[in-house]
């Protein structure tokens, strides 16, 4: 592996164009790449490292460039609510859709095509919705700095993390994969095994389990309040307390978790009346989507595409992994014994591999699995009391193809968030994909030029604290 050269003090920062000057950053990304070249100035202090050692090279790099930037006048959160969000006169943020001017059978979000979206979780500032971004996306959550929510919730994954298992801080593999986090402000309950009823409640899973990022209250809330710029930053999204607590940092998490919206896909357009919207053989996968025969519909109601309900559906474990009996812990019910939430199918297209721990690659071998015959993948111990539309459709070939098709409809990112490039930690932000992961064309990419110390990342910097 060649390595990359050691920086002159000569070298300077190029994000493809970057200037820093009267307070202000700005810059953009080339080819998703940042680069720093031997040009005249002065250059953060990186040792020598190969393209695989960049990480810890970065995370120096990021604190450096924290300091230069936030330093002169911390970090200034979003007066301005995210797209598909107004501002009301009470300054918070209030989602509008063309869903809301539908009706729906008890305001539960059951019903055709045009159908009323649920209750969902409301009342948050711009500020708070934008801090809760930030710490998001920052390891400073963990343990020891090594992992972020964003880790597992990858925004470029359809918020999960294209594994079957996630891996927590110690790189090993976690129980389940990580599931969306689009739409996530209509749900009531939380995790697999739903045993969390709401999002603040949920963060607080993954914060201090040990698998995950092993972190402990009081270190988390010592971690925050000594950190440079956090107070300052909790100050504006909670102007009425005095310093950061824990419970402000779990409604920032969940702030910005209820703003991960996705409801603009071609199935939605096309439920909205533009009919052009699908293709023939997708509008046949509605079709069976919905049919008595299919039953998809049932569980996965439009307009979210799930009821938010616990079901057991008898799918098998990955070879070697024992027999996981989900929510029958949390609701202490032998009935729920293999029962998990049912998942959305928004972006579904984007969160493979499927069921709970991976189980299947493809998602036509996850539709053809419901096509099997009921039960036919139990384990031999196990007499498991199945979902009553757990049946043997005997759909066809062509009828799961078109299926396959309908579901590639429902990817929706246009309300993606801006990944922050600096944090307030200094460490560095969710990149494009896991180091171990990048392609080899981005390797040899990145090992071409001497100069170069490469990692991916999914926006530009765009201004201070941005």
């Amino acid at each position: 592996m060649k390595k990359l050269s050691k920086f002159s003090s000569l070298a300077y920062l190029v994000l493809a164009a970057i200037t820093i000057s009267s307070g202000l950053f700005a810059g953009v990304a080339y080819a998703g790449i940042f680069v720093w070249a031997d040009l005249p100035g002065a250059a953060p202090d990186v040792e020598a490292v190969t393209f695989e050692g960049t990480e810890t090279a970065v995370n120096k790099i990021s604190a450096d460039i924290t300091r230069q930037i936030a330093g002169r006048s911390g970090f200034i959160l979003s007066s301005i609510c995210p797209a598909s969000f107004e501002l009301t006169a009470a300054g918070e943020c209030n989602l509008v859709t063309r869903y809301q001017f539908y009706d729906s059978v008890q305001q539960r979000g059951v019903g055709g095509t045009q159908t009323a979206l649920p209750k969902h979780r409301s009342g948050f500032t711009p500020q708070q919705i934008d801090l809760g971004r930030y710490l998001f996306f920052d390891p400073l959550l963990s343990k020891d700095g090594t992992v972020s929510c964003a880790s597992c919730h990858h925004p470029e994954l359809g918020f999960s993390d294209g594994r079957g298992r996630s891996i927590g801080i110690g790189k090993e593999p976690t129980a389940r994969g990580a599931p969306s986090l689009w739409n996530m402000t209509f749900l009531t309950s939380f995790f697999w095994d739903a045993r969390a009823n709401s999002l603040e409640q949920q963060a607080q899973g993954p914060l201090f389990d040990e698998k995950e990022m092993a972190n402990s209250p009081e270190k988390l809330l010592a971690s925050i309040r000594s950190n440079a710029y956090y107070p300052a930053m909790f100050a504006q999204a909670f102007p009425d307390i005095e310093k950061p607590t824990l419970e402000q940092l779990y409604t920032a998490l969940a702030a910005f978790q209820s703003s991960l919206i996705s409801l603009n896909s071609r199935y939605d357009q096309y439920a909205h009346g533009f009919h052009q919207a699908l293709t023939a053989d997708e509008i046949a996968g509605l079709n069976v989507f919905r049919s008595f025969v299919a039953r998809c519909a049932e569980c996965h109601q439009p307009p979210l595409f799930t009821n938010n309900q616990v079901a057991v559906i008898g799918t098998p474990e990955p070879d070697g992994l024992p027999f996981d009996s989900g929510a029958e812990k949390t609701f202490n019910s032998t009935k729920l014994r293999g029962g998990f939430k049912v998942p959305s199918l928004r972006n579904i297209g984007k969160t493979a591999p499927y069921m709970h721990s991976g189980r299947f690659e493809q998602l036509g071998d996850a539709v053809a699995f419901y096509n099997k015959g009921r039960g036919h993948a139990l384990p031999e111990n196990e007499q498991l009391q199945l979902h009553w539309h757990i049946w043997e459709p005997n759909l066809t070939d062509e009828e799961i193809a078109r299926l396959v098709d309908f579901l590639g409809t429902l990817t929706d990112e246009s309300l993606l968030p801006e990944v922050p490039q600096v944090l307030p930690s200094g460490l560095m932000p969710v990149q494009s994909l896991p180091l171990s992961e990048i392609t080899k064309e981005q390797k040899d990419k990145a090992n071409a030029t001497d100069t170069v110390a490469a990692i991916t990342t999914n926006n530009a910097i765009k201004n201070q604290g941005n």
